[in-house]
């Protein structure tokens, strides 16, 4: 019956005619037979096991039942494989702390283990560098609900002292509901990492298009009242847009990130500093040919002011289409934008049109226009914005099919 999973009872009775001493109770038994009984897991718990597993977190099981019994459960769920990855409370004692977080990471089952062992086992995986979250619901898991890096209580069946000395409750008592909650903290983090990135490198591409063209001898691309209006309009609403991505269906078939990871970790450092380079330099470019299509250099003395005003409504047009396009890009960093669905953010894509419209009014009205120093376009000036505008989305794609590739090798 332990082998089935079944916690096992035995049954017997004892004749008496009168008041027995408790010393004598269980003495001179008679067996009515053996009880069977089992608390089968969810349905969903097993689904959920294989989903962490995926996504790099190993599940384990500490309880009190007989080492038959937990290692049958566990090995209905995937947990374990072989008896010799379950460990009891008596074997644990006859460990170390030392030899106990040598041994820990070979284990997947703690039968018959008491409050005190339990502690004992968080802390081992603790000391072997591994983020523990410790689930429990009775007065005994305390301890180690307050040892483990996230202590989870149940918020049906647990008691007032685990629910205190817990980190998180869940309200259902169900395990999928933790993998749920593992899902969703790294969307959330992803996303939340997705519009910084975005700022700063929209930001970037500012400084640069302005540092360098003053370093070069060139005027100012851009005056103080269009910095504003980039920094107002066009960085905010993407990076919103972005933090309110949907998730990306595969964030469970990632390995968990270092909680000493770097922000810019993983090639997201050397992607800010691209991006924003390459932005600063399309808008130096936009800036410049702004000149030249007019027959005039920006290392001229004396320029007509209104060549100057085009010149900057072509950086000034240019740098904001790249950053609207290239918001997109940033929806994930190896998955193409026809992966992940192109109108799968409506509210980045919401953004970018509402950019884009907010751009064309200020230069189409001529209050606006002539409140930023603007002047409109003609048709070669308007190819030349949308064909700079694409140029860091294009290349970025292109980016990702070689990133993709190296993957598969």
């Amino acid at each position: 019956m332990s082998a089935g999973a079944l916690r096992t009872l035995a049954a017997a009775y004892k004749p008496v005619v009168s008041v027995v001493d408790p010393s004598e109770m269980e003495k001179d038994l008679i067996l009515l037979g053996l009880v069977g009984m089992i608390d089968p897991p969810r349905n969903e718990v097993k689904l959920s096991i294989q989903k962490a597993k995926g996504a790099g977190v190993t599940t384990v099981m500490i309880t009190g039942d007989h080492k038959n019994t937990a290692f049958a459960i566990a090995k209905a769920l995937d947990i374990a494989e072989a008896k010799d990855q379950v460990i009891i409370g008596e074997e644990i004692d006859n460990y170390s702390d030392e030899e106990l977080a040598n041994r820990i990471n070979d284990y997947r089952v703690f039968a018959r283990v008491s409050p005190q062992h339990k502690v004992r086992i968080v802390r081992a995986l603790k000391s072997k560098g591994n983020i523990v979250s410790m689930t429990g619901d009775g007065v005994n898991d305390a301890p180690s609900l307050n040892t483990a890096d996230i202590g989870v209580a149940m918020g049906i069946t647990g008691t007032d002292v685990a629910k205190s000395a817990s980190d998180m409750i869940l309200t259902d008592d169900n395990f999928a509901t933790i993998v749920s909650a593992i899902e969703h903290g790294r969307n959330i983090y992803n996303n939340i990492k997705k519009s910084i990135l975005f700022l700063l490198t929209c930001n970037l591409g500012e400084v640069v298009s302005m540092f360098f063209s003053i370093l070069i001898g060139f005027p100012a691309p851009l005056i103080a009242t269009q910095l504003l209006w980039i920094n107002l309009l066009t960085d905010s609403f993407p990076a919103i847009a972005l933090g309110m991505d949907p998730g990306d269906p595969d964030v469970m078939k990632e390995k968990p990130r270092d909680p000493k990871e770097s922000f810019f970790a993983r090639g997201a450092g050397m992607r800010t500093l691209t991006g924003g380079m390459l932005i600063g330099i399309l808008t130096i470019f936009a800036f410049w040919y702004g000149y030249y299509e007019h027959g005039y250099s920006p290392f001229d003395d004396s320029t007509p002011e209104n060549i100057l005003i085009y010149a900057r409504t072509m950086a000034f047009m240019t740098i904001i289409s790249c950053q609207l396009f290239y918001s997109v890009a940033f929806r994930n960093s190896i998955k193409s934008v026809f992966q992940i669905g192109v109108f799968s953010n409506k509210y980045l894509i919401g953004t970018i049109v509402l950019g884009l419209s907010m751009q064309l009014m200020i230069i189409g009205i001529p209050v606006m226009r002539d409140a930023f120093k603007l002047q409109m376009l003609d048709l070669s000036g308007w190819i030349s914005v949308v064909l700079l505008g694409l140029v860091p989305l294009v290349l970025n794609e292109i980016g990702k099919i070689f990133m993709r590739y190296r993957r598969t090798v």
